[in-house]
């Protein structure tokens, strides 16, 4: 069952500390949107069904990415979406945002997720793997 609006913005915006809804539903669709363009098929899709629609929208923007970001390069281009962020509040906005969609994908769908992402990704998603150092 997806998440309400309001509940997965609450979340996202105490894990970010934003100051306003609107802070975090900014941060989140920056996110969102990125992370939609690195996902494929069914993983993506049952992602989206566990979002509010309208962050589900956004995860299934036909926006594609020509290749596979690497974490680092996810966190330069969040930064360059996000007007005034640096590399460091980009970081703070993935984290807020992907940890918080991972709550929301539960255990099994993070993983697939995780599979279909370069290395390095379960760091962003609050969810180090054992044996993994960056």
């Amino acid at each position: 069952m997806p998440l309400r609006w309001d509940a997965f913005l609450d979340e996202v915006r105490e894990r970010g500390e934003y100051d306003t809804p609107h802070e975090a539903e900014r941060a989140a669709r920056v996110v969102l949107a990125l992370l939609g363009a690195h996902l494929v098929g069914e993983v993506r899709a049952e992602l989206a069904a566990r979002l509010p629609e309208a962050f589900a929208l956004v995860l299934l923007n036909p926006l594609q990415a020509a290749e596979p970001l690497s974490p680092d390069r996810f966190v330069r281009a969040t930064a360059a979406w996000i007007e005034g962020a640096t590399e460091t509040t980009a970081l703070w906005d993935i984290g807020a945002v992907l940890s918080t969609t991972a709550e929301a994908a539960g255990d099994d769908l993070t993983e697939r997720i995780l599979l279909q992402l370069p290395p390095g990704y379960d760091i962003l998603f609050g969810r180090p793997q054992p044996g993994r150092r960056p």
